[in-house]
């Protein structure tokens, strides 16, 4: 099992209150949208006074940057680790999709947010995230296309399939519900294996290893 309570916590290193007040800004967020949420709602929610809120945060439009920024960046982690883990060009795949579909899922509220919201933050803010977008991009770009390369996959648009690959681990944030019947092990097994397909891996290789399977 690679992700530990240490390493799986996006508000890691942030101290008792700001993560309360993080969380609770999360969930008015997702439940009223960025400007339908108001301070007064997120402080009360947090067990803080508004005065309470600036100490950590001077605007609203702070907090919904705080948010998306780590979001982003441990989703981003998440990916890197998944490729420093694995050799070759097929398992970092598998690894990438399996484990960027199933962090949607764990943290399908946080990851809502930072999507649905991108609009909503100011051009500085977004300019920084938009940095971190990239960076996962091509970091699915650059493997898959080393697929190409090794004769593992067969694809003639490899910007195309990062975009489409991409799209699937996102989308999950829209419709998983947890304690439903699929978990985010169970999504993370099952697109890593649609992904290898689409990508034109033989199947034998792109059966995910077993310990992969049982430990997430």
């Amino acid at each position: 099992m690679r992700a530990t309570m240490d390493t799986d916590d996006p508000w890691d290193g942030t101290g008792p209150g700001s993560r309360r007040l993080l969380e609770a800004a999360l969930a008015a967020f997702a439940a009223r949208g960025y400007h339908g949420a108001s301070t007064r709602d997120i402080a009360a929610a947090a067990g803080m006074s508004p005065a309470g809120v600036y100490a950590h945060h001077r605007t609203k439009a702070d907090l919904l940057f705080a948010i998306s920024e780590a979001g982003h960046r441990h989703a981003l982690a998440v990916c890197e680790r998944a490729v420093e883990e694995e050799i070759g060009p097929l398992a970092r795949v598998r690894a990438l999709v399996h484990d960027y579909a199933a962090w949607h899922a764990r943290h399908h509220l946080l990851a809502r947010v930072v999507q649905y919201e991108l609009d909503a933050l100011l051009p500085d803010h977004r300019a920084v995230v938009v940095d971190l977008r990239r960076r996962t991009e091509q970091l699915f770009r650059q493997e898959i296309q080393a697929g190409v390369d090794a004769g593992v996959f067969r694809t003639d648009d490899v910007d195309s399939a990062t975009l489409a690959v991409l799209s699937l681990g996102i989308d999950v944030s829209r419709w998983y519900t947890p304690g439903g019947p699929r978990t985010p092990v169970g999504i993370g097994r099952s697109y890593a294996g649609l992904v290898l397909s689409m990508l034109g891996a033989d199947s034998p290789a792109a059966a995910p290893p077993q310990e992969r399977a049982s430990g997430r």
